[in-house]
């Protein structure tokens, strides 16, 4: 097993690490460029075992605990933008790379997304989960509801609103595992409030109420946007209409799955990443074009 490596740095004067896991030279196969993973809110940089197992024989996998989230320090108040885009400059920086593949998923793909409009010649590839182009009227009155509960002292009741409100508990819309990832939600919101109440609640509030920057598009970079089929935080029709701005994107959908779809699927997700980010060239496809991944 390839021993992994944790750095410690500081942007803006707060201290933040990262962990890369090298590539494991034993595997063979194709080999591609660092890929930089940026998670969705409370998801730290051990939380993507199954990134490390698909990505770990083709490429060195690099996973943060960016300001605001894990074990770095908090963000200050106001737009974080800056601070964050700062931050993943400097982990490529400190890697040596001259360009990486980059996934973002939830809150971490805007982080991605505007990382890549800053510095596109520094991407080789670009892949975007459950983008949160869209966030409705619904959801904020939800996590009002959900903050007023941690006011009132209720962490547990907290933590239940908050993950039911980023999953799709229609009966009558399939989604795989859906039981087994609720549950792990609301344990990890819970596990991350009790580690660091102000920290969590902050690092919620961010990526469910402040807005970050989608439009302007983007261009001279590869890239691939995916979301479940019952993705209620932002419609997969609407992360559509987002990936035809990115010239030459493909847009997929995977089935039987929600805004979670990176636990609901994952090993399905880890794949695509990595069939993605491995391919030979350039995937020659309309802006936007849809493709259904099977089961």
């Amino acid at each position: 097993m390839t021993q992994e490596i944790i750095r410690t740095l500081t942007v803006h004067g707060l201290r933040y690490s990262y962990r890369v896991l090298p590539r494991d030279g034993r595997a063979g196969g194709p080999v591609t460029d660092p890929v930089l993973v940026l998670g969705g809110a409370l998801q730290g940089m051990f939380g993507w075992p199954q990134m490390d197992e698909h990505l770990g024989p083709v490429a060195d996998v690099v996973t943060m605990d960016l300001p605001g989230m894990g074990t770095a320090d908090p963000l200050p108040p106001g737009a974080a933008a800056t601070v964050l885009r700062d931050a993943v400059t400097a982990v490529v920086d400190d890697l040596g790379a001259s360009r990486i593949n980059l996934f973002g998923f939830s809150y971490g793909a805007a982080i991605a997304f505007g990382w890549a409009r800053h510095a596109p010649g520094r991407v080789a590839r670009l892949a975007l989960g459950g983008v949160p182009v869209h966030i409705g009227q619904e959801q904020r009155d939800h996590w009002r509801r959900a903050q007023r509960r941690l006011a009132e002292g209720d962490q547990e009741g907290f933590a239940a609103l908050a993950a039911d409100g980023l999953m799709c508990l229609d009966p009558d819309r399939p989604v795989h595992r859906r039981e087994l990832a609720r549950s792990y939600v609301r344990r990890s919101f819970l596990h991350a409030l009790r580690s660091s109440s102000a920290h969590a609640t902050d690092s919620l509030h961010r990526a469910l109420l402040d807005r970050p920057e989608f439009s302007g598009g983007l261009s001279g970079v590869p890239a691939l946007v995916f979301t479940g089929e019952h993705d209620t935080v932002t419609s997969p029709e609407r992360q559509r209409e987002f990936a035809a701005t990115i010239e030459g994107s493909r847009f997929l959908t995977l089935p039987e799955s929600d805004h979670w779809v990176v636990l609901e699927r994952s090993d399905e997700v880890a794949a695509l990443v990595t069939g993605f980010f491995t391919e030979p060239r350039p995937p020659h496809q309309a802006e936007g074009q849809e493709a259904r991944v099977p089961a």
